[in-house]
């Protein structure tokens, strides 16, 4: 038994989101293109700052808008239910609670070595600092104003104690998304520990609002292509040849993030707790690599991790079918270090000078995020625009990895696929005193 599959955006996109994907991709080359083309030969032009002003740039930031207006209603409905199902049923609740335990720590783990390989290797530097700031400049009020904001931000033990919202109304309206996310975090450990029929309801409200999120989500991304080119032309426009070199300086960060991860992190992990062989581990996991890189949505991928973890891995359907189906929405690993890596490398590229407070609030909600992020293609671009504006750098930037995000997703899915296969390999060792149970319903 199997848990109902969530809605993705594939399906609230309509049938015809493969073709979405390479209307975002022409989309990015053609702006790319133009924008390259008018830094060579018209980049002092008048006409150019009246199209960047007038058409590109509110083009994009109505996109980004949309965006922001319902980040906050999903990650809260997401994170809520994705707690509250850890323990829907009693039986489940040692497994559950070692799930949770896995997860945060793990993750946690994954988010600090995309930092910290970022913050090495430094992909989006050496932009000269006073195109930057005239590319802040551009973003007209908006991002002025989360400059601000940011540079208000609170330190010490200000910050701790601001974690935990007076007023959750208030914490939405000013888009602090970590006391947000704490609300979300402690309402649903309350629903997970009150077992009433009227908690049943509240906990069948929020899956409407996840699933009228996901679907105004689905409509927003048909206006992506439009957007990326906008996003393209105006920084293309702006840096030239430089855009394409930090291009690739990103990719090649990703995927070594991914790498270290994927081929240290595991392996160790499999090693040292679960008592298995990492080599006999991948290539008995091979279909489900396949798949999800096929793919890129974890939840795509479940029914094949589930007959992999039956069948190959040979773990105990009561363990493997709990921590696989909450895996594919709450063990994100790839996600959380894609968004690390893609928050850093914007600041970077706009010469937005990052404090150690701010990169661990980037780690923080990274984490969380990748507990609260549907594992879907495209579900982290909410998420990164919003850190994006809670650490002051440009939320329009994200038009520079939408290109070549499609193949990045590809790479961190199969991160997150393996991610959950291991996890249900060191539960299910962990977890012999745990007697037969059902998999959960979402």
């Amino acid at each position: 038994m199997t848990a109902e599959p969530i809605t993705t955006i594939e399906e609230e996109a309509g049938p015809d989101y493969g073709r979405l994907q390479w209307r975002i991709a022409i989309g990015f080359v053609l702006g790319l293109v133009a924008g390259i083309v008018t830094y060579t030969f018209a980049g002092d032009a008048e006409w150019l700052d009246w199209i960047v002003t007038y058409v590109t740039n509110p083009i994009g930031q109505i996109f980004l808008r949309l965006l922001f207006m319902l980040v906050i209603p999903l990650l809260v409905s997401a994170l809520v239910v994705g707690i509250a199902d850890m323990g829907e049923i009693r039986a489940l609740k040692k497994v559950g609670i070692r799930t949770l335990i896995y997860t945060v720590i793990v993750s946690s783990i994954a988010v600090a070595i995309s930092i910290a390989v970022t913050d090495f290797i430094q992909p989006g530097a050496g932009v000269d600092p006073a195109e930057a700031r005239a590319l802040l400049a551009e973003g007209g009020e908006g991002a002025r104003g989360i400059i601000e904001r940011s540079s208000e931000a609170k330190t010490g033990v200000e910050a701790v104690i601001g974690l935990i919202p007076s007023n959750v109304i208030t914490a939405m309206g000013d888009n602090d998304i970590l006391a947000v996310m704490f609300f979300a975090l402690f309402f649903g450990i309350g629903l997970l520990i009150t077992n009433s029929p009227r908690t049943a309801t509240v906990k069948q409200a929020f899956e409407g609002v996840f699933e009228v999120s996901m679907k105004l989500i689905g409509l927003v991304i048909r206006l992506a292509p439009i957007a990326v080119f906008c996003f393209m032309f105006n920084l293309s426009a702006q840096f030239g040849w430089d855009l394409l070199i930090k291009l690739a300086a990103f990719v090649a960060v990703v995927l070594l993030a991914l790498g270290l991860q994927l081929f240290g992190v595991f392996p160790l992990i499999l090693t040292f707790f679960a008592r298995k062989n990492p080599v006999t581990f991948f290539r008995e996991t091979r279909e489900a690599s396949v798949m999800a890189f096929s793919t890129s949505s974890s939840n795509a991928s479940l029914p094949t991790a589930l007959r992999v973890a039956e069948t190959r891995l040979m773990l105990p359907p009561r363990i493997s079918r709990f921590v696989l189906t909450i895996g594919a929405t709450a063990n994100q690993n790839g996600t959380a270090m894609f968004e690390g890596v893609t928050v850093l490398f914007l600041a970077q590229f706009f010469g937005v000078d990052l404090s150690l407070g701010d990169q661990i609030f980037v780690m923080l909600v990274c984490i969380l995020a990748g507990i609260g992020t549907a594992g879907v293609p495209g579900g982290s671009l909410p998420v990164i625009a919003l850190i994006l504006g809670g650490v002051g750098v440009p939320p329009e930037g994200i038009g520079l990895i939408l290109g070549v995000d499609r193949f990045l997703d590809m790479c961190r899915t199969v991160l997150n696929v393996i991610g959950d296969l291991v996890a249900a390999t060191v539960i299910s060792a962990y977890s012999s005193d745990v007697g037969e149970v059902p998999a959960p319903s979402s």
